[in-house]
């Protein structure tokens, strides 16, 4: 009885396993390997080439299935206690990791066709944009200062707000949003700046009523260091931050300011 088959071309001998599995609908794990084995070696009696290197590969694989049919056509020893492993368990393993390669092979193809569809506009950005430049340096502003400093500053002053609230009483009653304004908040922080001209960061924040007060204050020193109306300094590290008030609290802030 002759067997048909069509004579695709294959990456290799493994690749023709594959085929031959999914041909005839077989599973991988308990492969008919007298069926595969027939299939394989007419495919090989088909095959028209003469590149040596292509026909050994799957020559050795053709041997290897032979071996396998004849392993597996031997009776099964009963003495022993143990049981035997199977012949096909290597061929099924090979097989099972050239298919998870293939098939991340094929993937990747897709991804780089997809890839190849996709277009990049390069950058144009208007001359007025890169030819900007920032009336005051915030560098020169904060020089060995950091934010990270005012944020560490901020949260303990936050923590000891926190320390204050009543853990019982402050479950009860109706809690509601407290309303403050941003511009008006920097106006008191000016005309605080004004009558004290230097004053802490830390007093400055411990003498607001609540945390988003706290909140709304923290935000309002930024905006002023922003458009130059303070300037903030540390002598050591870990100390308080002094600020220094070099603004005009009208005038300054409808010309600098812009705030809804």
């Amino acid at each position: 009885m002759s067997i048909s088959v069509k004579l695709d071309v294959f990456e290799g001998p493994l690749d023709l396993l594959l085929h031959l599995i999914d041909k005839n609908k077989v599973n991988i794990h308990d492969i008919p390997i007298a069926i595969i084995t027939e299939q394989y070696m007419e495919y090989i009696r088909q095959m028209k080439t003469k590149n040596l290197d292509i026909m050994s590969e799957f020559l050795v694989m053709a041997a290897t299935l032979i071996n396998i049919k004849s392993k597996m056509l031997l009776p099964k020893d009963e003495t022993k206690e143990e049981e035997e492993e199977d012949p096909r368990q290597e061929l099924v393993e090979r097989l099972l990791e050239y298919k998870m390669y293939k098939y991340i092979s094929l993937d990747l193809k897709d991804r780089e066709m997809d890839a190849a569809r996709i277009l990049y506009k390069d950058a144009t950005i208007p001359k007025e944009i890169e030819d900007f430049k920032e009336e005051i340096d915030p560098r020169s502003l904060l020089s060995d200062l950091t934010l990270a400093k005012l944020h560490k500053i901020f949260e303990s002053v936050i923590k000891k707000q926190v320390d204050k609230i009543d853990p019982i009483r402050s479950k009860f009653g109706k809690i509601e949003k407290e309303e403050i304004n941003l511009t008006e908040k920097i106006l008191d922080i000016q005309k605080y700046g004004l009558i004290h001209k230097s004053f802490s960061f830390r007093g400055l924040l411990m003498k607001q009523s609540g945390k988003m007060d706290i909140i709304v204050t923290f935000l309002g020193v930024l905006e002023l260091i922003k458009i130059g109306q303070v300037r903030i300094k540390q002598d050591n590290l870990f100390e308080d931050i002094m600020i220094t008030f070099t603004g005009d609290v009208i005038t300054e802030l409808e010309n600098d300011l812009v705030l809804n």
